[in-house]
């Protein structure tokens, strides 16, 4: 036994030898291929930056030689400006820059290629930018940063403009850098400032962040700048590993074992003080190195084995002539071991059989249910539907009546002119109607509106000239409140409001309030059984039947609450008000649709409907709707 440990013992030794050797060798020289090919790469991307910011270093000393350049800076006048942006805006077009423009010697912007877009750089002060800084005092300025106007990052240069021996102003070239992190994404490529803010990098996630820590008075320096938008700069979870001939380092970015490894090169920009690093992954070389051991190891493991096949050959020679007696006993147990078996799957098999002809028969028993389940689900929807139909037409009906019996006395007395009007509100009315049925029907099927925008003012004008004949005797006030700004002011609903529009269909907003207020006259106004309010009449004797509109406008959502005067809802009609077909009208007086509608309407729009009685007396309905932001110019809004 204690030979067997120690010959397995050497034998473990061996494979961990040889694969550990195996290892070493191939990850170095991974890592020398690596470095030279990491080298190459930073010396080519280095000069390709080196070579565009020096194509343009006499970019703003030549701008700022250009008679016009001086004499907008000497005398800033109307012309001169015009003059100065027409040739900036030709210069930087044809040189390919991003932006060019001139500052005076106090700070502000005279001119600029940019001076026809909205983002303009013209007017702006510059005086705390140091590639202003820089170039007012006679040298040339050479700044990254991001742009305090257009937000987007770029490389800035800089020259003195002289006229008559004494500066004057200062020529900035801006160029946008943001192609190079991408001109070579096979690889990590950032490029960092003179701090070790890394502000080009191809991971978007690198950026803005520093290889280093920074000081306080650093730290100061770029937030007072605004060198990158005051925005906070965290340090890159970078940790070194091992440093490698030639400026080369192994670095590890992130934490945890399993953080991405790289091989780190680093050169010097020059001027202005940059440094380009490229990051080469280790990964490959690691698996180069572990796929060598691994191949290793199973050579070790193949030779010892054809060892121990050769020794256990001869073993397993003499065992077979006693193997095969066992196995012709073996065989024999086994055939009656299948036989049996063979007979127990059978049964089982018929037992399966029987238990997928029962649930096939149950799928389809199911089945028939469905299908009739679906058939009475339709029929209830039909019948809800011609039932509201009933309901939501009354009105319309009775305004239609009236609107025909006024143009017929118009025309006896020959106003033309007032019956034409007449009839176009009879038209209009009949299309309404049209309307009502089909949004009767998104109801039924639970549809989504087809317009998600209606102005409160001309909902509001449509249903109190749809419901005017009803109105009359009856003080109805329109108040608007500003939760934002804490006001109360009367709402004039003749008048647009653009700021006041629902996340709602307008018809359907129309349908809803018409609803709340036929059922605020019913309580104020006509006499009944004493039931008040929802689907209801009112008791007689009101003196002066009073309906409140109050609409309560805040940052996300409208509120149009519906007060009457009436005596209010009982106790135990309030559960039940949202109820289809519940009324407490007569028989003949209502079907008990209409706020089982509205609040279907108002749920569809993303809003809600409640009810309660009033502190001072009569009912409260609040309709809650989400509130849409639409300019005043917006053709949904000028065309109310």
């Amino acid at each position: 036994m204690t030979r067997r440990l120690l010959i397995l013992f050497a034998l473990v030794a061996g494979l961990v030898a040889a694969c550990g050797l195996t290892w070493s060798i191939t990850w170095q020289r991974g890592i020398d291929s690596l470095r030279r090919n990491a080298a190459v790469r930073v010396d080519r991307t280095t000069n390709a930056l080196k070579s565009t910011l020096e194509r343009y270093e006499s970019l703003p000393y030549l701008l700022g030689e250009h008679p016009f350049v001086q004499d907008v800076l000497v005398a800033p006048s109307a012309p001169n400006v015009e003059r100065a942006n027409r040739y900036l805006e030709d210069l930087n077009l044809h040189a390919r820059a991003t932006v060019t423009y001139i500052i005076q010697a106090d700070g502000l912007c005279v001119a600029a290629s940019n001076w026809r877009e909205p983002e303009s750089f013209a007017g702006v002060e510059y005086q705390f930018r140091p590639y202003f800084i820089d170039a007012v005092k006679g040298g040339v300025g050479r700044f990254f940063g991001i742009g305090t106007i257009s937000h987007d990052p770029g490389y800035y240069i800089s020259q003195p403009v002289r006229r008559a021996g004494k500066i004057v102003g200062v020529a900035v070239v801006k160029l946008n850098l943001e192609w190079f992190q991408g001109a070579d994404a096979s690889e990590p490529l950032i490029v960092t400032d003179d701090h070790g803010v890394i502000f080009l990098s191809s991971v978007p996630a690198w950026k803005y962040h520093t290889v280093r820590p920074l000081s306080g008075a650093v730290e100061d320096s770029i937030y007072q700048t605004r060198q990158y938008a005051q925005q906070g700069i965290p340090p890159l979870p970078m940790t070194i590993e091992r440093t490698l001939e030639g400026d080369a380092q192994i670095v590890r970015i992130g934490g945890g074992r399993y953080a991405p490894r790289y091989l780190e090169s680093r050169r010097s920009i020059g001027e202005p003080d940059w440094q380009l690093i490229t990051m080469a992954s280790v990964d490959p070389v690691d698996t180069d190195a572990r796929n060598a051991a691994i191949v290793t190891g199973f050579g070790y493991v193949t030779l010892c084995l054809l060892v121990f096949y050769w020794r256990t050959r001869r073993a397993r020679v003499r065992e077979m002539m006693r193997s095969r007696e066992l196995l012709q006993r073996a065989y024999g147990e086994l055939n009656q071991r299948v036989a049996e078996r063979t007979s127990d799957l059978s049964e089982a098999n018929e037992q399966l059989k029987k238990e997928v002809s029962e649930r096939t028969r149950a799928e389809q028993e199911l089945r028939a249910a469905h299908d009739e389940l679906i058939q009475a689900s339709k029929l209830a929807a039909l019948g809800q539907m011609a039932a509201g139909i009933t309901h939501e037409l009354n009105q319309p009906l009775a305004a239609l009546r009236g609107f025909s019996d006024n143009t017929r006395v118009l025309l006896e007395r020959g106003d033309q002119e007032s019956a034409r009007e007449n009839l176009e509100a009879i038209a209009a009315l009949t299309e309404r109607m049209g309307k009502i049925t089909n949004q009767l029907k998104l109801f039924v099927g639970r549809a989504r509106p087809r317009s998600a925008r209606a102005p409160l003012a001309r909902a509001l004008r449509n249903v109190l000239a749809l419901l005017q004949k009803r109105l009359q005797g009856v003080e109805v006030v329109l108040t608007v409140v500003d939760a934002e700004a804490g006001t109360r002011t009367r709402f004039d609903s003749s008048e647009e409001h653009p700021e006041l529009v629902a996340n709602c269909d307008d018809l359907r907003l129309e349908q809803v309030l018409i609803n709340l207020l036929g059922n605020a006259l019913d309580a104020a106004c006509e006499p009944g059984a004493g039931r008040p309010a929802a689907e209801g009449a009112a008791v007689a004797g009101i003196a002066a039947p009073r309906i409140e509109i109050d609409i309560e406008a805040a940052a996300a959502t409208l509120s149009i609450s519906v007060h009457d005067n009436g005596p209010g809802i009982p106790d135990d009609v309030l559960p039940r008000l949202f109820e289809p077909f519940f009324t407490t009208k007569e028989m003949g007086q209502g079907l008990g649709l209409g706020l089982a509608i509205s609040s279907s309407i108002a749920r569809d729009a993303g809003g809600s409907l409640v009810a309660r009685n009033a502190p001072d007396g009569g009912a409260l309905f609040v309709l809650t709707l989400r509130r849409v932001r639409v300019p005043a110019t917006d053709p949904l809004v000028a065309g109310s």
